[in-house]
């Protein structure tokens, strides 16, 4: 045994008897235990020892400048390690190498360890010498190319792990697939199906994937951890990546086992909010159905109010759940959700703007799905109503989408609201010169009213004289419909027959305004009704007109009191 080893088997005993001795007197007492922050010395990421700071100069900077003394002694090759010495003085102890001081030894120190501050310097400067004579073995070349082809070796047999465990999976998973894929079946409690055989058999599989995973990664740790711990640059790393991938889980667990009695409360909580959520919407379905009435509570109001409740239930379930959520009380989640409490002010005013319009549509009754509106300048079939949006489908066939809140202060025309019961009026205005008898001008819209399929005839089309103008009355033709969906069609058809209609007649509609009375009136004389490339009814087809009395019956061919002026289109003309 050498005299090195022998030093360093005398310290040892001169610590445990100073320890043993310290421990005896203490044991006559209880005494409260300080802790004292210390920090770690390194080396290659192994721990020489540790050492203690104050505020003005703490620990950690204290082990890392003692840390870099030592490495860079421990480099210089010319320097024999076995030259470190120790020099004690009245203030400290000091490790000296190369007539360097490498570090200080207090009584303070030594306080912490439990022995005096020579002992304790005798102890460093043995852990300095084992770490320096590392240091240098561990970077020689024989050293090296040892390390090297360790992990040459390891890589090899870590690839040919993975390799015939890849195997051993395929072989696993056939196995399995062959023994057991025709027992798993659907699993019932009586006609109800609680899983589908499909769904267990991808479980199955899923577990096998799942443990062939958790191997091949417990494999790769301890491959990468052993070529970490290898080599002196990366010994550090390898000595803290237990600790870099435990920990977090460590934590988890902690946490988890911490969050048992609030996760409880809240599996709870949710149970008793799903089962007053169930009975809000039951509620309000039955409302919905007449099964429940309330006298001034209309049923289309049961739904928004059914959005209503829900909201404030789930509300006072985020409010008594808030205490019990992991990390509530920290200054991290505070500060997280002033932030999104922040955005969420800041950001979608429209947005609960919105969604306070679309419930208070609802209690307005403005219109229902289905309904024909004109919400603005936007004409349209109500196709859906949501909390924040309405859409609109437009005669075109167009999608218009529309913001509650522009709905909520804007004008909405229903056309459909009234349409069942009294009809909904259609109207249109004709400029008829002064020089026509307006009896002859309403009787001649009216019966242009009554050849329009689609108008009511009762009650009965009716007309106004809206305005007379300085060079025509203007008369307006009102008319009723069952079908708002159809108002374009109609006005279309409406129009098409007040203009055959005036023209059979020989009465010019005016024009806004002019100058002077033409010679001939302007209209379409029969004959050129279906002039190129307009084609007419085959004969069998005659347009049938129904024509009332009056000297117009002279020019049309009329036949007396109420009679039918049939005519056959005529072929078309060629311009």
């Amino acid at each position: 045994m050498s005299v090195r080893h022998l030093r360093s088997l005398s310290l040892a005993g001169l610590a445990v008897a100073w320890s043993t001795r310290v421990a005896a007197q203490d044991s006559a007492a209880v005494q409260t235990e300080v802790v004292t922050a210390t920090a770690p010395v390194t080396l290659d990421g192994a721990t020489i020892f540790r050492v203690r700071g104050i505020s003005s100069y703490p620990a950690e900077r204290r082990a890392g400048e003692i840390a870099g003394r030592i490495k860079e002694l421990a480099s210089d090759r010319a320097f024999p390690v076995e030259s470190v010495t120790v020099k004690d003085t009245t203030v400290a102890t000091f490790l000296l190498g190369g007539g360097r001081r490498l570090f200080a030894v207090f009584d303070a120190d030594a306080a912490v360890e439990g022995l005096t501050r020579q002992v304790l310097a005798e102890a460093y400067r043995t852990r300095v010498i084992e770490a320096m004579t590392r240091f240098r073995r561990d970077r020689e070349a024989t050293a090296l190319w040892e390390d090297l082809g360790r992990t040459a070796a390891a890589t090899l047999g870590f690839v040919l792990f993975v390799a015939l465990g890849r195997r051993v999976l395929r072989r696993v998973r056939a196995l399995v697939e062959g023994r057991y894929r025709t027992r798993v079946h659907d699993v019932r409690f009586h006609t109800i199906d609680i899983m589908r055989g499909e769904q267990l058999w991808n479980a199955v599989q899923n577990a096998v994937r799942g443990i062939a995973t958790i191997i091949t990664l417990a494999a790769g740790y301890v491959y990468v951890d052993y070529v970490l711990l290898l080599f002196p640059w990366t010994r550090a790393l390898g000595n803290g990546l237990a600790t870099l991938l435990l920990q977090p889980l460590a934590t988890l667990g902690t946490g988890f086992v911490r969050f048992i009695p609030s996760l409880l409360f809240l599996i709870v909580l949710a149970f008793v909010v799903r089962f007053f959520m169930r009975l809000n919407r039951i509620f309000f379905r039955r409302i919905t159905d007449g099964g429940i009435t309330f006298q001034g509570f209309d049923p289309e109001w049961a739904q928004p109010t059914e959005r209503i409740a829900r909201f404030a239930i789930i509300a006072f379930a985020l409010v008594v759940a808030y205490p019990h959520i992991p990390g509530s009380d920290s200054d991290a989640f505070k500060g997280i959700g002033l932030v999104i409490g922040l955005m969420f002010s800041l950001g979608s005013p429209s947005v609960i703007g919105n969604l306070v319009a679309g419930l208070s549509l609802a209690f307005r009754r403005a219109f229902r799905v289905g309904d024909r509106v004109r919400i603005g300048e936007h004409i349209g079939e109500v196709a859906q109503v949501r909390l924040l949006t309405t859409y609109l489908r437009s005669p075109k066939n167009e999608q218009i989408v529309i913001p509650n809140s522009i709905i909520l202060n804007s004008e909405v025309v229903n056309f459909s609201t009234l349409a069942g019961d009294a009809g909904l009026i259609l109207h249109t205005n004709v400029g008829i010169g002064y020089e026509t008898p307006w009896r002859q001008v309403e009787a001649i819209l009216i019966e242009a009213a009554r050849r329009t399929p689609g108008l009511r005839t009762d009650p009965e089309p009716f007309v106004l004289q809206r305005k007379l103008g300085d060079f025509a009355v203007d008369y307006e033709l009102n008319a009723y419909t069952d079908d708002p969906g159809r108002m374009l069609r109609l006005y279309s058809a409406l129009h098409r027959n007040i203009l055959d209609a005036f023209n059979e007649y020989g009465i010019q509609i005016m024009t806004p305004a002019y100058v002077s009375d033409p010679e001939q009136p302007k209209i379409v004389p029969r004959e050129q009704w279906f002039t190129w490339p307009a084609v007419a009814p085959s004969p069998d087809r005659a347009v049938e007109t129904s024509v009332p009395a009056g000297p117009a019956d002279v020019s049309l061919g009329g036949r007396g009191d109420g009679e039918t002026a049939t005519t056959s289109g005529l072929p078309p003309t060629r311009p």
